[in-house]
């Protein structure tokens, strides 16, 4: 039996974690907490979820991260099926929007082949997973565009010049490329989201994918690393998209390349504590926008994305 204390906390966490007793229930489901102990819990909570003074609801963190997940799981369903996410996995609250651009890559190696079909399942999963968890507070899939956005990051990076056209689906260095792009604002994303959470079972299984996403960080800067080895280049665009992340999400100079200045390697960026940094969900979708100004749409989100998390930062 839960005294007054803990039947007040459950109460509070769960109300700011859905948007009803259903959604509540499937989430706690999705993360784990099933049977007597998801009917003891659910009961407890009422009313509608909302964002509060003290910050956003733990719904509206999670469906912000859900937004990033499709994003992630079309870019490597496309490049190693052609297909991408079924239409039983992209409905939801808000505008649904289609996918432009994406095909399968000809991978060079098996390695990279490998890694990106294993990539590319675990971000499918966290689609999955995201969406059981939310319920009927889930967003859908908003716009996403994995053609233009690409050119204009790798112009704006100075991978590319005036006129050129960046293709992440032409060839597997090209791809690895395309995939720094993401990963590491990933895990960044996801470090920081996590004081904004409230409930600590919602926190876990966040914890749970930022682990993924930190694996599959490395993977794509240890690859990245043995082929600039070879060619020098592939580093020098590395860094250069590097600098353009920290140009777009405020004067800080925090993102880091996969050598450091020494040209020693830098697979795992941290500063002096051996610490990941954070950004905020601003500061994400500065990035995601390819806009350092404060804006709701742009970039990989033509449209922006659906939630209640939709503005970049004012930097």
């Amino acid at each position: 039996m839960f005294d007054g204390f803990n039947q007040t906390f459950v109460r509070n966490a769960i109300s700011r974690s859905s948007e009803n007793r259903v959604d509540r229930r499937r989430f706690l489901r999705a993360a784990g907490m099933t049977g007597a102990g998801v009917a003891g819990v659910a009961v407890l909570g009422t009313g509608i979820a909302s964002a509060t003074e003290n910050g956003p609801s733990d719904a509206a963190v999670l469906n912000f991260a859900l937004n990033l997940e499709y994003l992630e799981a079309e870019f490597y369903l496309r490049a190693v099926t052609g297909a991408g996410l079924d239409d039983s996995q992209i409905d939801g609250r808000g505008a649904l929007g289609g996918v432009t651009g994406g095909r399968p890559v000809t991978f060079e190696t098996r390695l990279g082949r490998e890694y990106a079909k294993e990539i590319a399942r675990d971000e499918r999963a966290h689609v999955d997973f995201l969406r059981a968890a939310l319920g009927d507070a889930k967003v859908a899939r908003p716009e996403i565009n994995l053609q233009e956005a690409f050119t204009a990051a790798a112009l704006a990076a100075g991978v590319i010049k005036q006129g050129e056209k960046f293709d992440p689906f032409a060839d597997e260095n090209s791809f690895l490329l395309g995939a720094f792009i993401f990963e590491d604002v990933g895990v960044t994303a996801y470090k920081g989201a996590a004081p904004l959470i409230r409930n600590k079972t919602f926190l876990e299984a966040a914890a749970g994918i930022l682990a993924v996403e930190a694996y599959h960080a490395s993977l794509i800067r240890t690859v990245l690393l043995s082929k600039g080895q070879q060619a020098p280049a592939i580093s020098v665009a590395v860094g250069k998209i590097s600098d353009a992340r920290d140009s777009l999400d405020g004067s800080d100079d925090l993102d880091q390349g996969i050598v450091d200045n020494a040209g020693k390697a830098n697979i795992v960026p941290t500063d002096a504590n051996g610490l990941a940094f954070s950004r905020s969900a601003g500061q994400v979708l500065n990035i995601a926008y390819l806009n350092p100004a404060q804006v709701t749409s742009g970039g990989f989100f033509p449209s922006g994305v659906n939630g209640d998390i939709n503005t970049s930062a004012a930097n």
